[in-house]
């Protein structure tokens, strides 16, 4: 596959020249040069600009679902290809934040190694920040994190987006209410995750854009998992924030209710994490099925 394809598929999914810079570890120029001669071989335009955004064009979302196929059978072909030289064999050590790890990655980990039996697995799990501790530290190979800071010594790339819903316990006196103003947020009894988790500060950061002190919210308690404070919801008279992703059962069962938060959104991304060094064959495999994987 033509790496001027890559560099336009990369552009596509994020609709972002830098991102997709930031990723393919190459310079911005050089992805608006790879973008044009591709332009130029299919004699179309594939993306336009509007304001300070970019959009694909209909050449270009016609090109993007192709080239994704193509993609996905080149990728077929090396895994064939490597199967018949028996090359996928090791150890992958993967950190992933407790959100991710409880409630993503597990389903993911188990249809990789149906596909690649020959790898094997570990996984740790912790928050955001002890998970890229361990990778500077060469204790795992690559980490999964849910946080929006950014190390140095460290590079990222988004994988899923994900948002943190207010959500109280069906018997709580909250439960009927639906929606909630922010200024009440300094009344509500909310528990919290602990200091340190990409939970919490992706709510203190979108606080901040709102000009909400997180000091002055009424935090009850904080708690290590996003298991605990659903627990701790079902008694609780109160509300929490936690993942949509990690509350599926609980709505089905209705012991947990989502309430609105007026004019205040908690978004955020999952981040592939891996350090500077170049990734190993068997890293850039797991990344790949990663990335391209049916949630």
């Amino acid at each position: 596959m033509d790496f001027r394809d890559k560099v336009f598929i990369c552009v596509a999914e994020h609709l972002n020249f830098t991102k997709a810079a930031s990723e393919l570890f190459i310079s911005q120029p050089a992805v608006t040069k790879h973008i044009k001669e591709l332009e130029e071989k299919l004699g179309v335009l594939l993306f336009e600009r509007k304001g300070n955004k970019i959009y694909l064009t209909q050449a270009g979302k016609l090109s993007f679902e192709h080239l994704k196929k193509i993609r996905n059978q080149y990728q077929e072909l090396e895994y064939e290809l490597s199967r018949l030289q028996d090359d996928y064999k090791g150890i992958l050590k993967i950190g992933a934040s407790s959100t991710i790890s409880q409630y993503l990655i597990p389903a993911v980990m188990a249809d990789f190694h149906f596909r690649y039996p020959d790898i094997k697995l570990d996984l740790l799990n912790g928050n955001s920040f002890e998970m890229e501790q361990k990778l500077i530290q060469n204790e795992i190979d690559l980490a999964l994190v849910e946080n929006e800071s950014i190390n140095g010594k460290l590079n990222y790339s988004d994988f899923m987006d994900d948002e943190l819903l207010a959500v109280t316990g069906s018997q709580s006196s909250f439960a009927k209410r639906k929606r909630i103003q922010v200024s009440e947020l300094s009344q509500i009894p909310i528990a919290l995750r602990e200091k340190g988790s990409g939970t919490l500060q992706v709510i203190e950061n979108q606080l901040q854009i709102h000009n909400v002190d997180l000091n002055k919210i009424n935090v009850h308690i904080h708690l290590g998992s996003t298991e605990a404070i659903k627990n701790f919801l079902l008694k609780f008279n109160g509300i929490a924030l936690v993942s949509e992703r990690a509350i599926q059962k609980e709505l089905l069962l209705n012991s947990l209710v989502i309430l609105k938060i007026d004019k205040l959104e908690f978004n955020r991304k999952f981040r592939i994490v891996q350090s500077k060094s170049p990734a190993s064959k068997i890293q850039k495999l797991f990344i790949n099925f990663l990335s391209n994987y049916n949630f």
